[in-house]
């Protein structure tokens, strides 16, 4: 197991690696990634859809059914509409943020980009984060593709993950290693 790609190990990987190969051949890629991050928004913006994809109290008919009306009114249609339909289908809905940031991964992989995760304590302007970008580029001297959440508790500063690197520069964390020296001082 350690030799496996961390992208396409566990369930997630392999419903992404599918995703990604059928949209490769069908020259949807970018589509796909597009109706993928809509969907994924529409999610972290909805109680009521977050319930529906995590509860297995409601049955996949129940989820199909909730899901294709929700599909149409976001115009998702063609190859994300019927993936979506069949990881509900095979009861793995609760796994589609996974599978949506392994596949921006693989995307991410096939454009030449590496691909960061962002957690910042308020949502980023576009010239913060084109300036993140930026300063991530110099680094790695590649592209790099940054998929950005909001986690208000950092009170302020990033932490940003890339691959098995992270940079942790909240300041949450750096009152807790402050709180932690204050205590070894005293």
């Amino acid at each position: 197991m350690s030799g496996q790609d961390p992208i396409t190990a566990g369930m997630a990987g392999r419903y992404a690696t599918a995703l990604f190969e059928l949209a490769l051949d069908a020259r949807k890629l970018k589509q796909v990634e597009k109706e993928l991050s809509s969907f994924i928004a529409m999610l972290d913006g909805s109680a009521d859809l977050r319930r529906l994809v995590r509860s297995p109290v409601y049955s996949s008919e129940a989820q199909a059914r909730a899901l294709a009306t929700i599909l149409a009114k976001a115009k998702i249609k063609g190859l994300t509409a019927n993936f979506l339909g069949l990881i509900t289908n095979n009861r793995r809905l609760f796994a589609v943020r996974d599978i949506a940031r392994a596949f921006q991964a693989l995307t991410a992989l096939h454009r030449g980009e590496t691909s960061a995760e962002v957690a910042s304590a308020s949502k980023l302007s576009a010239a913060q984060l084109k300036r993140l970008k930026t300063t991530l580029k110099s680094m790695l001297g590649q592209d790099v593709a940054v998929t950005t959440s909001v986690d208000p508790a950092l009170l302020g500063g990033l932490i940003v993950k890339m691959g098995s690197r992270m940079i942790d520069n909240s300041l949450k964390t750096k009152l807790d290693n402050l709180k932690v020296a204050m205590k070894e001082v005293g």
